[in-house]
């Protein structure tokens, strides 16, 4: 048995890792040292790139709970993680020269694992799984819009912030679609002047994020930043996107002088993403200033507005739960492409398409992981949990299957959720770890 992985990244090691610990002889192809994309500057594989935090360990916290569930179905990248952790409170923050050389070291030294150096620029034959990254062009991105007719790469520019829907303060906001067209289909969180005025005033003063050297301003261009709206006028947003023409305040009877949007962002109804606020602000001063709007004061974000260049997969429409190709499932996807955020993610994303490879080649049923667990809810929100235009995201305890009753407190809600989903875990592991 056999696969090719192409990419070695965090998803490609992982997705390599876990095919060869099943008995799967795996050729990973990777352009290092030959050549590299514009964000690395390592010869070592799963480079870390922007940060060596890979955010919190603690099982309140979506992420926390991703990784430990992949501690448990033994995951290459987190046993390095875990040796060369620093100090950093509640979060995973790593050596990332220490990390990157021990899983280098790892993948190089497995028996099942070959290692090829040098661009690939066509699709190999047999089982494949491509884990390419975000800044996948040329030869490749060509290769792969070839296996996907009528649909494009998508090149990622602009995205707005998501939170959840039971942190709405809803005795401040209200379901209505514009003149009352339809359904009810937005969350609308009205603003009075006072309000509006000191809002528009600290956005214009917020900090931006830095271009990292693979972007430049050409990204922004017909996806301009709420920010810079604001900064061309004091009414431009109420112009724009806040405008509240046609949204009637049912416990005033009357228009607000402002209104931000919320729209449903999965199909569960538990997510909402702020429509017209695409950002380029820094994370803290996102949490900051939106607060501001008084529906939001106590918004929980799952998901920060972010804009940079990305290319990926329109994903619902072409992958399925185990991030095959439906029209060849023969090649699988993995990592950043397919529409999951962060490192994390992508590195379950390579873990979940290894462990489902090899079970496929070893003629065995899948594991099939349920929605409950944070790991098979990113996989079925990126095959089609989402809805309207697809968007990366990160794991969140929004896309995972609530728990079917209430827990008073949103930690110890949080922690039932993660007590389930390890104890569901801990029963597939005889199927889906190689021990």
């Amino acid at each position: 048995m056999e696969a090719t992985v192409i990419g070695a990244g965090l998803a490609g090691c992982e997705a390599a890792w876990q095919l060869a610990e099943r008995g799967v002889k795996v050729t990973l192809c990777e352009m290092k040292p030959e050549k590299r994309s514009p964000a690395h500057v390592s010869d070592s594989f799963a480079e870390l790139v922007c940060s060596n935090s890979l955010r919190s360990d603690e099982l309140s916290n979506a992420v926390g709970l991703l990784k430990e569930e992949m501690r448990r179905l033994g995951s290459v990248i987190m046993a390095c993680a875990d040796e060369h952790r620093v100090p950093a409170g509640g979060a995973l923050a790593v050596d990332r020269e220490g990390f990157s050389n021990a899983v280098t070291e790892r993948i190089k030294g497995h028996p099942n694992i070959e290692v090829m150096e040098g661009e690939v620029t066509k699709i190999p034959e047999g089982r494949v799984i491509i884990a390419t990254g975000p800044l996948t062009e040329g030869a490749m991105a060509e290769e792969i819009e070839g296996l996907c007719p009528g649909t494009d790469l998508h090149f990622f520019d602009a995205v707005a912030p998501i939170v959840t829907l039971e942190s709405v303060d809803m005795t401040s906001a209200w379901f209505a679609s514009r003149y009352d067209k339809g359904t009810a289909d937005y969350v609308n969180c009205p603003m009075e002047r006072d309000e509006y005025i000191a809002f528009v005033n600290e956005l214009c003063e917020a900090q931006q994020a830095e271009l990292h050297g693979f972007e430049d301003s050409g990204v922004f261009e017909g996806c301009m930043p709420v920010e810079v709206m604001a900064r061309r006028g004091v009414d431009t947003l109420r112009y724009g996107p806040l405008k509240p023409v046609g949204l009637r305040d049912p416990k005033t009877g009357r228009e607000p002088y402002a209104v931000v949007q919320l729209r449903m962002d999965n199909a569960e109804g538990t997510l909402y993403n702020m429509v017209g606020f695409q950002t380029h602000l820094k994370f803290p001063e996102q949490r900051r200033v939106f607060s501001m709007i008084p529906a939001l004061k106590n918004a929980e974000f799952v998901r920060y507005g972010v804009m940079h260049r990305n290319t990926y997969l329109n994903s619902p429409a072409l992958l399925d739960r185990y991030y095959r190709l439906k029209a060849e499932p023969r090649i699988s996807f993995a990592g950043q492409m397919t529409g999951v955020e962060g490192y994390i993610e992508s590195a379950a994303s390579g873990m979940l398409a290894g462990i489902e490879t090899a079970r496929e080649l070893h003629g065995e049923a899948p594991v099939d992981f349920p929605r409950e667990t944070a790991i098979g809810a990113l996989a079925m929100y990126v095959s089609g949990g989402s809805v309207g235009d697809f968007q990366p995201m990160n794991i969140n305890f929004g896309i995972i299957a609530p728990l079917g009753y209430k827990v008073r407190g949103k930690r110890n809600k949080n922690a039932a959720i993660s007590q389930r989903s390890l104890e569901i875990i801990d029963a597939l592991r005889s199927g889906a770890r190689a021990d």
